[in-house]
């Protein structure tokens, strides 16, 4: 791969208006108020909209999805309603999220389509959506590939691919599929890879399938430079679950994530969890998609304090102000420990990252922290004064201060943000806008959050009433 540094954009140079992007673009990123490019963005945007091929390094938060999504805008013919642009990512979180990046980044270009082919839902919807027409398919592998032996999708007009995690693809055994489109892809293609490791594998595939990719890393990535402050409490397996208890209460964190080795372990910690009155949800293989859809929505919106959660079932998450990262169980490898953490202390926020080990886990502490170059913060729990607190105060853990409501139209039936928030701040429903949080458009359906303490008038109010002239069905999630 061609790395000539004289190839990469100067990075002192982050205004987007330095850059030849149109007005309905610029005019975008103008309204969502970014100020400067990040890093990535600096280097990667100037390459893309000139056509080179790209393999760049790094990790979620640092601005990747605009990196790749603004170039991949740009080059859209919106009059031409035929697939040009695929972008494939490794979880069905991450294909939602970009595809919701992308839309909001072409809020401006009318007419645009962004689609998104994960499994775990029904092929037929998606399949006649492709028929009538997209722009740009954000989708798993395998999904996408389906789609494409079934002929619903084209790769004839295709003009740009994007691999987005493409390591954690390989890992979750997605390489033959990714090799296969890019083989059946348009040679004229421009081929675009993200990855937070450069394994041999992903070298390999570049050789293979990018022409002179240019190859970019970002410096101070790791998590040193980071403001996560990272400490360590020496516990024993029996004793774990009464630490985590204790320091949820002791922190009282809007936004936590424990991250546990085995499914097991997560079912049980969240059992126990739940009945010392903890706000908590699990996040695991062998939940359906739509409850995992549901567990999301939830913590996202924060109507969830605590997600508990194994890390392929946590692969593709991306929460905005996470407070606290929990590694109830140490990873077995020190990259997965960077991966984990790397999602709190993100924009200028200070990050808190609490690990726990055990007496015969010291190989691991050493090997994590010869891998970040940081040395943990060692401290001690109190375990006689967890007690005293119990028998004397009978402490509650804090209430989550959202609550999630299910509204059965989407999309497809042309509903907006806007109505939901004006349905229930009208005559209707009466909400002041302060109590209303994260909205969620979907295909067929609609998450709204709103705060807790309102939350069976909000649910009375979106019952007798209307959006957009309809009726709906509408529930509280649990």
């Amino acid at each position: 791969m061609n790395q000539d540094a004289q190839l990469l954009s100067n990075p002192s140079l982050k205004r987007f208006d330095t850059l030849a992007l149109s007005p309905a673009i610029l005019g975008v990123i103008d309204e969502i108020g970014y100020q400067t490019m990040t890093d990535i963005q600096a280097k990667a945007i100037p390459l893309l909209l000139k056509g080179s091929d790209l393999i760049g390094q790094s990790k979620t938060g640092s601005g990747k999805t605009a990196a790749f999504g603004i170039p991949l805008l740009e080059k859209i013919r919106i009059q031409d309603r035929r697939l040009q642009a695929l972008v494939m990512c490794p979880t069905r979180e991450l294909c939602t999220q970009v595809a919701r990046e992308l839309r909001n980044l072409g809020r401006r270009l009318p007419g645009l389509q962004v689609l998104v082919v994960c499994g775990g839902q029904p092929v037929a919807p998606q399949a006649f959506a492709l028929e009538k027409g997209v722009h740009v398919v954000v989708g798993t592998p395998g999904r996408i590939l389906d789609h494409i032996r079934r002929d619903s999708i084209n790769l004839a007009r295709l003009s740009m691919v994007v691999l987005d995690e493409a390591d954690r693809m390989l890992d979750m055994g997605f390489q033959d599929d990714m090799e296969t489109i890019l083989a059946e892809s348009p040679s004229s293609r421009q081929t675009v890879f993200f990855s937070a490791t450069f394994p041999d594998s992903i070298e390999a595939m570049s050789a293979a399938y990018q022409k002179e990719a240019i190859k970019i890393t970002i410096e101070n990535t790791d998590q040193s430079k980071a403001d996560i402050h990272q400490v360590l409490y020496e516990t024993s397996i029996e004793n774990k679950p009464i630490v985590l208890h204790g320091l949820l209460q002791q922190i009282e964190a809007k936004s936590t994530i424990v991250f546990c080795n085995l499914k097991v372990t997560v079912t049980q910690l969240a059992a126990q969890l739940e009945k010392a009155g903890a706000s908590v949800a699990c996040l695991h293989g062998d939940l359906l998609q739509i409850d995992r859809d549901k567990v999301m929505a939830r913590f996202r919106n924060q109507s969830v304090r605590v997600l508990i959660a194994t890390d392929v079932a946590a692969r593709g998450i991306d929460v905005a102000d996470l407070d606290l990262v929990v590694n109830y169980d140490l990873p077995q490898k020190p990259e997965t420990y960077v991966h984990r953490i790397g999602r709190t202390g993100r924009a200028g926020r200070k990050g808190l990252a609490i690990s726990f080990a055990g007496p015969r886990e010291s190989h691991r502490v050493a090997s994590i922290e010869d891998h970040t170059g940081t040395k943990f913060d060692h401290e001690k729990f109190d375990f006689a004064a967890e007690q005293k607190m119990q028998k004397v105060e009978k402490a509650q853990h804090a209430e989550a201060v959202m609550a999630t409501i299910h509204i059965s139209g989407g999309r497809k039936h042309k509903m907006r943000p806007g109505d939901i928030l004006g349905a229930l701040t009208g005559e209707a429903g009466g909400l002041d806008a302060a109590d209303i949080g994260k909205i969620e458009i979907h295909d067929m359906f609609a998450y709204v959050a709103v705060s807790s303490r309102l939350a069976k008038i909000a649910c009375e109010a979106l019952r007798n009433g209307r959006i957009k002239g309809r009726k709906f069905n509408v529930d509280l999630v649990r």
